[in-house]
């Protein structure tokens, strides 16, 4: 696999994760095995995929280096693709709900979210200026994969998500291709989830050092109902100081040089983050909205203020009652109880607190456009700095 500043060969690379490769590709090392305590129990891989039939993919473009030729390079983008019941189920939609803590980005198909209450397709996520093409792809694969009439296409909302990679990519370059999006739908996968600088988190920028993509889930007891709650982010938001992890301020004390030093200060949170909640409770669109507004308090753990500049835009879908969008009169659903929810909405917090932290460890350094550097973060110092505070589990 060639990510961040290994991978800077003069072609275009496609980093694609199969099922078989994503068991057998060496782990990174994730925010647990530093020692870091987190609340909650995971589940099996500590993934949004431990929701049965969620699955993830991935296209990683990295070339080229030195001076920014808009068209040629240098590139540092992709595309994530979620889906909700795998490869073969486009006809059962899932009940959503999405919420905008802050505004200043883009995440389309989310008003026929709001109105109907599904969710009719994967959640994409790429960088700002690839929306479009990512949109018009997944309507291409939709036609592809339909029925042979094709009478399941002739309407679709696609919900593509954005954050801006453009201090490390050529983004107005458009280096993301119809092809590039087939592939990370058509590689989606359960099991393991590759982080950090993969996928369209691959020029992303979180709290002044490296960022990109993070999952993590937690498993409810039985009591609380058994059920699965899975988060994926793509960060690209924050400044340093406000970075915390654990309750510790570590930003502070963990130096790296700025990313964003020729940038007016008042300019630097300008980032923003995507977050998708996956879920097996039984609940209905109004229910995921709220699970989907407990996304900013997880945020909120990790030192987030939702600047001005930052798009901080969520959505949450449930597995459950799968077969609520073929009624054509009434249909049978079920729901968890509202004086219920309360695990659930601890578990998006827990597990979006984690994905953010997982997506800092995992990535790696990176050089891009015009030699701009951004440094990962310190595994070392941060180990320091949590037991310095008795912080570490080990």
């Amino acid at each position: 696999m060639l990510v961040a500043s290994a991978c800077l060969s003069a072609c275009v690379c496609a980093a694609l994760v199969s099922p078989a490769h994503a068991a057998d590709a060496p782990a990174k090392p994730r925010a647990r095995d530093l020692g870091i305590p987190f609340d909650g129990q995971p589940g099996k891989y500590n993934a949004i995929t431990d929701v049965d039939g969620v699955l993830v993919g991935h296209t990683t473009l990295i070339s080229g280096s030195g001076k920014l030729e808009v068209g040629k390079g240098p590139v540092r983008t992709g595309v994530t693709a979620i889906l909700p019941r795998g490869l073969a189920s486009q006809e059962q939609f899932s009940f959503a709900g999405w919420f905008a803590q802050n505004g200043n980005g883009e995440m389309t198909g989310t008003t026929w979210v709001e109105e109907s209450g599904f969710l009719e397709g994967p959640v994409m996520i790429t960088n700002t200026h690839s929306v479009g093409v990512v949109r018009d792809a997944v309507i291409a694969w939709r036609v592809k994969h339909g029925p042979a009439d094709n009478t399941g296409a002739w309407w679709s909302l696609p919900v593509v998500a954005e954050t801006w990679d453009g201090w490390l990519n050529d983004i107005n370059g458009f280096h993301v291709k119809p092809e590039h999006v087939f592939k990370a739908i058509d590689s989606a996968h359960s099991g393991p989830v590759e982080e950090g600088s993969v996928g369209g988190g691959t020029g992303m920028i979180c709290n002044g050092y490296k960022g990109g993509i993070g999952t993590s889930s937690r498993k409810l007891t039985a009591k609380d109902g058994g059920y699965t709650v899975g988060v994926l982010v793509q960060c690209n938001y924050g400044i340093r100081s406000n970075l915390r992890i654990a309750g510790i301020p570590v930003g502070a004390d963990i130096y790296s040089e700025d990313p964003y030093a020729l940038v007016l200060p008042e300019l630097q949170e300008r980032g923003s983050i995507i977050v998708v909640v996956a879920t097996d409770a039984p609940l209905l669109p109004h229910q995921l909205k709220r699970i989907a507004r407990r996304v900013t308090l997880g945020l909120g753990r990790a030192g987030s203020t939702a600047g001005n500049g930052s798009g901080d835009i969520f959505i949450a879908f449930s597995t459950a009652n799968a077969d609520a969008s073929k009624a054509t009169a009434v249909a049978n659903v079920l729901m968890v109880a509202n004086d219920s929810l309360d695990a659930l909405f601890a578990a998006t917090v827990q597990a979006t607190e984690e994905s953010v932290v997982n997506a800092l460890i995992a990535a790696e350094d990176m050089t891009g456009v015009n030699d701009h550097h951004v440094s990962a973060l310190n595994h070392a110092r941060l180990r320091e700095l949590l037991a310095k505070h008795s912080r570490l589990l080990n």
